[in-house]
């Protein structure tokens, strides 16, 4: 059996903000009526959350469960956990219509930390960041590519990709973070 690995590896850039992609993250994609008590039973057993109200995230420890459309949602797990998660989910689905898919391996993770996080995508992403809101996950593109994010700290910033644009979007966040770049730089 091969040993899983993170699309890039790991790697980190350090410019006036820290990017870096953050490793294997268990991500399950979960559609169906989001008002079911079915599906309200299934998500808060499996991460410990509501089901979110629309472009919201809920976190709970290390388990998040992002909306992402009216019938679909995300659910953030430990990688290695994200298998027995599956199995959970369609155990207490059964029998409604839904569907649940593992995509920990077609996505990649980056966190942007520092300060001027929101400088960062705010160069790359169509996103007004001064009414983003604590806890609200926004889906958009990130240059040319479809990415979600969510403020996942004080000042760091959590971005969802495909895995087969990884080095692109790496490229971009770390581009897009070299000092000398600050959108607002000190006077």
């Amino acid at each position: 059996m091969s040993k899983a690995v993170s699309a890039l590896e790991g790697v980190s850039h350090k410019g006036f903000v820290g990017v870096a992609e953050a490793g294997l993250r268990g991500m399950i994609t979960l559609r169906g009526d989001l008002a079911s008590a079915k599906m309200k039973k299934a998500v808060k057993a499996a991460t410990g959350t509501a089901v979110p109200a629309p472009r919201r995230i809920e976190i709970e420890g290390d388990k998040a469960t992002a909306w992402m459309s009216p019938d679909e949602l995300l659910i953030l797990v430990q990688y290695e956990d994200a298998r027995a998660t599956v199995e959970a989910l369609e155990k207490v689905l059964a029998g409604d219509h839904h569907l649940v898919a593992d995509v920990s391996d077609a996505r990649a993770v980056f966190t942007i930390r520092g300060s001027k996080a929101q400088e960062v995508l705010a160069k790359l992403c169509p996103v007004d960041f001064e009414m983003l809101a604590e806890g609200e996950i926004r889906r958009t593109r990130a240059a040319q590519v479809a990415a979600a994010f969510w403020k996942s700290g004080a000042d760091e910033f959590t971005l969802v990709s495909f895995r087969s644009v990884a080095g692109y979007v790496m490229g971009l966040l770390d581009v897009a973070s070299r000092p000398g770049g600050e959108l607002f730089p000190a006077p």
